[in-house]
């Protein structure tokens, strides 16, 4: 680890994780991303910003929730695979769209996700795109070692 940005920086990590918890809570309401889901879109952001801590810790969550093995491998070939429902297929098409934001946001994406989403949900959804794109900036700065983490 080139850094450790959380002692440098405790309230920083704070309000991460102040983002973190109020993700987590909305999980739990009509208005939030399920889990499993939600594990799905960190892994695949990371997956494009190349974080490797983030890639090995959502993948853990992703099968400690009882995701599958296939679907988590086939997850950088989402598009190419019958193994997503068209919910899971919106809000990956979204986080693509929303990590690589030079390519834009399409109005007929916006579209898609709208069918499978209401306005609370995309809201959220979107926030937790940006949060893990944020995690994966601290992740590909300061290069923690992954391995390490265990899933609660």
């Amino acid at each position: 680890m080139r850094m450790n940005y959380q002692a440098a920086a405790p309230d920083a990590i704070k309000a991460m994780l102040g983002l973190e918890t109020y993700l987590a809570r909305q999980s739990r309401s009509e208005d939030g991303i399920d889990k499993p889901l939600m594990e799905l879109v960190k892994i695949r952001v990371s997956q494009i910003n190349r974080c490797a801590f983030c890639i090995d810790m959502h993948t853990k969550d992703a099968r400690a929730s009882g995701e599958t093995e296939q679907r988590i491998y086939a997850l950088s070939a989402w598009r190419e695979t019958p193994f997503f429902t068209d919910r899971e297929r919106a809000a990956l098409a979204w986080a693509e769209a929303n990590t690589l934001l030079p390519n834009g946001v399409e109005q007929a994406l916006f579209d898609e996700v709208r069918q499978q989403f209401s306005e609370a949900q995309l809201t959220n959804l979107t926030l937790a795109i940006a949060t893990i794109n944020a995690w994966n900036r601290f992740g590909v700065s300061f290069a923690p070692v992954p391995g390490s983490y265990q899933p609660a």
